[in-house]
């Protein structure tokens, strides 16, 4: 058995309350990673074309705010 396999069989084992603890940790830390991937790649310019799409959007007056 593998490791993410016995943490799957210890995962469907919780009882809900534990599972439902353990999804609101997982999906924040989710959401951290995302935040780290993005700031990684808006310090490596990945991100920059969407700069440049919106000052293309704004000179061209389309730009759309939400």
């Amino acid at each position: 058995m593998t490791q993410v396999e016995f943490i799957q069989s210890e995962i469907e084992s919780l009882p809900y309350s534990e599972f439902a603890r353990l999804r609101k940790w997982f999906a924040e830390k989710d959401w951290e990673q995302w935040d780290k991937q993005i700031e990684m790649d808006a310090a490596a310019g990945k991100l920059d074309f969407l700069i440049e799409e919106a000052r293309a959007a704004k000179a061209q007056n389309t730009l759309q705010q939400i």
